[in-house]
């Protein structure tokens, strides 16, 4: 039955994005300061999005606790920390511009915490050469989002709070036009037209069982992108951050924030040893911090000893404990300690992490000023995401833009703590502006395909209108349980192929879900309509993950230990087939800029005395 358009609400904006976390309110910003008209959609309250989770600090070679730093050292560094598959002109961008945009949300009213010079504070994380994190506490994340949405709305934007994005609307030259969505309260039907969309999804660290993500993390960006005929890249890097709660079990997986190792915290097994120090790559000995001298000072409780092991990569920290619960040296329920009480006085431990304080004592009545932390490996962050060109943001379907955790690209194979917030800043911007200048050359919105339309409302209405099918929610149980078991931090062929065909029958089951009810706040409805996300996604994360043979980054396989040279030329690129079927190829990486390259290359005492010669000559 085709849908009548006229029982249908049609809002229309130039710009609409779809995610309000700090990438979409970046991006919202810019939109309307070009004097567009800016709509943004979210499934949740303006100010509840999963930004506001992050608590570390945003990453930017501001200087301003070690004046040596330098965006060619934070470039290093990112391309380092992403074992180089990362994009080097996004690589290249981020550093430039995200110091520029961290100081532009101070002028939006950000309270950052602040040196005895009154500047901006900024803290050690793992794999930063430098104090790079600009922060507030550790609850940075909040503090973003309630600027950015304080600033947004006085200039003027339209939020659509409460609405679910289904699908996109294209027009018949093949670019994007619209989306339906679905509020969520009452369960009617919207479309948006656009001249231009920005997804800023975030991640789908929900098709795990352990994860750090909120309910909102199902993947909708990629699996709309991906049914819309978008690529998808480099799936199979999901970092597992090394520390989130493992006790109680209510609340395990909730993020234990990487600022309680760089205020000093240290990680130890149940035999009370300091165990990093067995875990450092040999490529890092050589060249940062982690020397034997540098060890020393950390033993002997020096706290500006630079680069502590507990602040290596996410990647090797997270192996690190999973090796030694596997080794029969975790802590009491399956993790490992993280201890900052025999590091810092309780008021600093107060003043510098209220977050974790008030977290560990509501949740696990445990005093983080008295007594050790239990932590274990969480899914955290997608590295890989919608494929988007580095300079404008825009996918590969024309007028669909994406930033954030949910475009691919920046992190490489392994996201630096820190790098996500300033990301959020930078791309935001960027996606903002050139979706802005995309819609600028739309004279009118295209028409809506009332067949397109139809369909996406109709799936949708199936799973309330069938008379009996699987419950979405043990579906979601069955999709977690085998992704945490079968696509984990540790993969092999296997268990890929196990997980994969698992993945298949769930799929089959999802086909004839019901939930019953009405469509009115319907939490089974909302459930179902959000696993398609899910399903999309876990099958693009496992898919890559087995044709990807080697170990890199957050990517490790048991099989093929070790990166493997001839990998680092390639992403994995999945997308929808033409018999509806997901597939995935191989893509020859482009050659990078001979510059960039050398600058990822250099020593960094090499590149050092080369950013002090360079502002001398500025200086003289």
């Amino acid at each position: 039955m085709m849908l009548d358009i006229s029982e249908i609400k049609v809002i229309e904006h130039d710009v609409l994005i779809v995610g309000a976390g700090g990438a979409g309110l970046s991006a919202a910003i810019e939109s309307s300061s070009q004097g567009m008209s800016t709509g943004i959609v979210m499934k949740s309250l303006l100010g509840k999005a999963h930004t506001v989770m992050a608590e570390g600090g945003m990453a930017a070679a501001l200087g301003n606790v070690d004046a040596r730093d330098h965006w060619k050292i934070h470039f290093r560094d990112t391309m380092r920390g992403g074992k180089f598959l990362n994009v080097w002109r996004m690589a290249e961008l981020h550093a430039k511009i995200a110091p520029e945009r961290v100081r532009l949300l101070e002028e939006w009213g950000a309270v950052f915490d602040r040196t005895k010079s009154g500047l901006i504070n900024q803290r050690n994380f793992g794999g930063h050469r430098y104090p790079r994190l600009a922060h507030v506490g550790d609850r940075t994340g909040l503090e973003m989002i309630r600027t950015l949405q304080d600033y947004g709305i006085h200039q003027g934007i339209e939020a659509y709070m409460e609405c679910t994005a289904l699908d996109l609307l294209k027009n018949e030259k093949d670019e994007v036009c619209g989306v339906v969505c679905m509020w969520r309260e009452t369960g009617t039907f919207t479309i948006f037209k656009a001249k231009s969309i920005i997804f800023a999804t975030g991640g789908g660290g929900k098709a795990w069982e352990v994860t750090s993500n909120s309910w909102e993390y199902t993947g909708d960006g990629y699996a709309l992108a991906y049914e819309a005929g978008a690529e998808l890249m480099d799936l199979e890097f999901s970092q597992f951050h090394p520390t989130g709660m493992v006790w109680p079990l209510s609340v395990k997986g909730i993020l234990v924030t990487e600022s309680v190792r760089g205020e000093g915290g240290i990680l130890l097994n149940s035999e009370g040893t300091r165990f990093m120090f067995n875990y450092i790559p040999e490529r890092f000995r050589s060249e940062t911090a982690d020397t034997e001298e540098e060890a020393a000072r950390w033993l002997a409780g020096d706290l500006n000893a630079r680069r502590p092991p507990e602040l290596l990569t996410r990647d090797v920290v997270a192996r690190a404990i999973n090796e030694e619960v596997k080794a029969g040296r975790g802590s009491k329920h399956g993790g490992a300690y993280l201890n900052i009480a025999t590091q810092r006085s309780a008021e600093d431990i107060k003043k510098k992490l209220p977050s974790m304080y008030h977290q560990f004592k509501v949740l696990a009545e445990l005093d983080i000023t008295k007594e050790p932390m239990e932590v274990g490996p969480t899914c955290h962050y997608f590295m890989g995401g919608i494929r988007v060109d580095a300079d404008t943001t825009m996918s590969t379907v024309p007028g669909l833009f994406a930033c954030g955790e949910c475009a691919a690209g920046m992190h490489g194979a392994n996201r630096l703590g820190g790098n996500s917030l300033s990301d959020l800043l930078v791309f935001g911007y960027l996606a903002g502006k050139n979706a802005s200048e995309y819609a600028k050359n739309k004279v009118t919105h295209s028409e809506i395909d009332e067949e397109q339309a139809s369909k996406i409302i109709r799936n949708a209405t199936d799973i309330l209108n069938r008379e009996s099918g699987a419950n979405p929610y043990l579906l979601h149980e069955q999709l977690e349980n085998n992704m945490q078991i079968n696509v984990g931090i540790i993969r092999s062929k296997d268990e890929l192929e196990k997980g994969i065909s698992q993945l298949e029958k769930i799929k089959d089951d999802y086909k004839n879900v019901k939930a019953k009810g009405t469509s009115q706040f319907n939490p089974g409805w909302h459930e179902a309509l959000g696993l398609r996300n899910l399903l999309i996604t876990a099958e693009a994360v496992a898919r890559a993950a087995i044709l990807r043979e080697e170990s890199r980054g957050a990517h490790t396989r048991s099989d093929f230990p070790g990166e493997q040279k001839e990998w680092l030329n390639y992403n994995i690129i999945s997308r929808k087939g033409e018999d509806g079927n997901m597939e995935l190829i191989k893509v020859e990486r482009p050659i990078p800029n001979t510059e960039l390259e050398r600058i990822a290359e250099s020593s960094i005492e090499d590149l050092e005395r080369e950013i002090e010669q360079e502002r001398k000559q500025i200086t003289n």
